[in-house]
């Protein structure tokens, strides 16, 4: 199964701090175990929101908001997207994690859908189209 595993943003990485060095060598000792175990995907950390902006979906309404916003414990500092055997697997892999912050934060393990989640909705001729876009993306050719 894969699993995004999203690092929840603090006060200070939405100030746009950053690690000190200590920190990002043993994250990067971290990410290094989880390649060895074949368990990454892939994994980035995320600039501030600032930097950032949303759009709200209504009907065939479009909104942009630019951030920052303002519920720093519902954001994301950063991800990993994992392949693992269990959600007990990820919460193993993710309790050996050096703390992502210099301060208390908290990280959510989420699992992703697969084809099957969607049941008869998901039409063998969706799976093929699926199944052509991650070819695509795998092998870098947008057509």
């Amino acid at each position: 199964m894969r699993v995004l595993v999203m690092v929840k943003a603090t006060r200070a990485s939405e100030t746009g701090k950053m690690p000190a060095t200590q920190l990002l060598e043993a994250m990067g000792r971290y990410n290094e175990e989880l390649v060895k175990a074949g368990i990454m995907l892939a994994g980035e950390g995320l600039h501030p929101s600032a930097k950032g902006a949303r759009v709200r979906f209504d009907g065939a309404e479009r909104t942009v908001i630019h951030g920052p916003f303002a519920e720093t414990n519902e954001l994301v500092a950063g991800f990993w997207l994992w392949q693992v055997r269990s959600m007990d697997e990820a919460i193993e892999w993710l309790r050996r994690c050096p703390n992502p912050h210099e301060e208390a934060c908290e990280v959510e393990i989420r699992p992703v859908f697969e084809a099957e989640d969607f049941g008869e909705a998901f039409t063998p001729e969706l799976r093929a189209q699926e199944d052509r876009l991650r070819e695509q993306i795998t092998s870098g050719k947008s057509h």
